[in-house]
């Protein structure tokens, strides 16, 4: 694929999230709505991204960081869509490859129909390429305007359309491909809308197409890939949806999630293969799971963990931020937070790693072969040697190591150093 550089509209008020973070930060199965289309243009090798951001700029440029792949170019008053594009302007003088324009509050988008407009824009050698969706109900997105040969003559905002035009069903997606010098010449010449006191980037097209310069269209029937989160009410469809593609992708590399509908698994969680996951688990972000595991019901991963092959986290388990060795045990409710814990150990039920002093996330080790007993409190910092055993309902103190083999009883715990056999 030819070189070319990616706009993502993200400056908008966001309005009807009815929230102080931008609607592009809000997250969406264990990422931000705005990340979700930053993963579309790496995948496809953009060579630069620019995040073109206005209200709340600051957070939005945060989120981005001092990356060199991704730019962030300023709106300075949200004049609308072209005027948002021409804030790119600056720094695309002297290229003249393609551009990609995209908006930041459209997670669904599918990087495979992005790959077929671009090619398409290449091989054709079009002036503009745009993705077009074919829904049953549009809305209020803009409609396409063709010509009795079929071919599009505008893009007509829901605003400024007759009843006529509202009833197609054929809609903008608002993700375009322009030759770049081209695209910032037209720029130019679009006229402020009466109505919206905006500029509008749909204009673009048809004054292309008043110069008889050629634009192409891609027509995708997933309505699915124009959806716009505007709402709170739109965050959770979207979830909803994305959800689904993150299950079936699972299931499809040869991980079992016996009900998918109760089952809540984050974008970037990785599964091995033959491990199975029981109903209403909760996999959090960045989640790791080797082979042949059995996780859940009711279980919830949190950031930073580890799983390895073979391991067994029961009902109501909750594990965050902690490692957990092969063919390990956790069946019954409780709690691992900031904890290493090796191969073939036995976590009894109702076992609490306190974690937390009130100040400081403080670690737990425990050995291979360990077996800490039912009830148990661990108070970190401490350090459970192999093969050792805590009792059931002991309470093993802060700093506290238990040797190889140890023994480890009471409340607090008294450690004995006679050992156990492998």
């Amino acid at each position: 694929m030819s070189e070319f550089r990616a706009v993502i509209l993200a400056a908008g008020k966001g309005t009807r999230m009815r929230s102080d973070v931008p609607k592009v930060l809000h997250r969406v199965a264990g990422k931000a709505v705005l990340q979700y289309v930053l993963d579309v243009t790496k995948n496809l090798c953009s060579l630069k991204t620019y995040v073109v951001v206005g209200h709340k700029s600051e957070m939005i440029k945060a989120y981005v960081g001092p990356s060199g792949d991704v730019g962030v170019a300023i709106q300075k008053k949200l004049l609308g869509t072209a005027d948002a594009v021409r804030s790119v302007e600056p720094y695309l003088r002297g290229y003249h490859g393609q551009v990609l324009i995209l908006c930041g509050d459209t997670p669904l988008l599918d990087q495979e129909i992005i790959r077929r407009l671009i090619n398409k824009h290449l091989k054709t050698k079009a002036s503009c390429t745009v993705l077009i969706a074919r829904i049953p109900d549009p809305g209020t997105y803009g409609r396409i305007i063709r010509d009795g040969n079929g071919s599009i003559v505008a893009i007509r905002e829901h605003k400024d359309a007759t009843e006529e035009e509202r009833a197609i069903n054929e809609i903008n997606v608002g993700v375009y491909c322009f030759r770049s010098p081209l695209l910032f010449e037209t720029l130019k010449r679009v006229q402020l809308n009466p109505k919206k006191k905006e500029f509008y980037l749909t204009d673009v097209v048809e004054l292309l197409l008043s110069r008889r310069e050629k634009v192409e269209t891609v027509v995708t029937d997933d309505p699915n890939v124009a959806f716009g989160v505007n709402t709170r009410e739109d965050l959770a469809l979207c979830e909803s949806i994305l959800r689904k593609r993150i299950a079936k992708r699972l299931m499809l590399s040869g991980v079992t999630i016996v009900d998918p509908n109760t089952t809540f698994i984050d974008d970037d969680v990785k599964i091995g293969r033959d491990t199975v996951i029981h109903p209403f688990t909760v996999i959090h972000s960045g989640v790791k799971i080797g082979r042949e595991c059995s996780i859940g019901p009711f279980a919830r991963l949190r950031p930073g963990t580890a799983i390895g092959n073979k391991v067994e986290i029961g009902n109501f388990g909750e594990i965050s931020r902690s490692t957990i060795g092969d063919g390990t045990f956790m069946k019954h409710f409780g709690f691992l937070g900031d904890a290493k814990v090796g191969s073939k150990v036995n976590i009894g039920a109702g076992c609490v790693t306190a974690n937390y002093d009130g100040k400081n996330k403080n670690d737990t080790r425990i050995g291979a072969k360990a077996f800490i007993g039912s009830d148990a409190v661990l108070v970190a910092p401490v350090e459970i040697g192999p093969q050792a055993v805590v009792g059931a309902g002991s309470v093993v103190t802060k700093g506290t190591k238990v040797p190889k083999g140890g023994l480890a009883v009471g409340v607090p715990a008294r450690i004995s150093l006679k050992r156990r056999k492998a």
